[in-house]
């Protein structure tokens, strides 16, 4: 298990497309808000497993708390240029997007960012493909009271 150093610690369950096994994870999220990660196969956009299980759950919360706003930030690793990796970040927050939009989450609740591979969790050489790297990072963030 990685720790991240912040203000507050989230125990959040990552998961894996295409893996089908969810992992517990540390990750550093401002107060009052909530970081969920989704992991990604290399080279593939596909959501499934416990992947899709987790964003089902954002999607329930949502309907429940209308007002919630939800940042989606596409990652990517190093296996290739760095052009290509930002649209490779923004292909899966697209596609995070699109599932949740799917399941009644408005457009304009959400909005989208790539970092490609300027942000990873695991530092790495060039070239390197390292699946914690390839991810969306959802920011949910609810108004007091919300």
């Amino acid at each position: 298990m990685r720790f991240v150093p912040a203000l507050l610690a989230l125990t959040l369950i990552a998961a894996t497309s295409g893996q089908g096994q969810a992992q517990p994870q540390d990750a550093a999220a401002p107060l009052g808000d909530e970081r969920v990660i989704i992991f990604f196969a290399w080279d593939q956009p596909v959501i499934d497993g416990d992947a899709a299980a987790r964003l089902d759950s954002i999607a329930a919360s949502f309907s429940r708390s209308s007002s919630a706003r939800l940042k989606l930030a596409g990652h990517a690793d190093r296996s290739g240029p760095p052009a290509p990796n930002l649209r490779s970040g923004r292909i899966r927050a697209e596609a995070v997007q699109a599932y949740l939009a799917a399941r009644g989450v408005p457009g304009t609740a959400m909005s989208i960012v790539s970092h490609g591979e300027s942000q990873p969790l695991i530092p790495t050489a060039d070239g390197v493909r390292e699946p914690q790297n390839r991810r969306v990072e959802i920011i949910v963030t609810r108004p007091p009271g919300g």
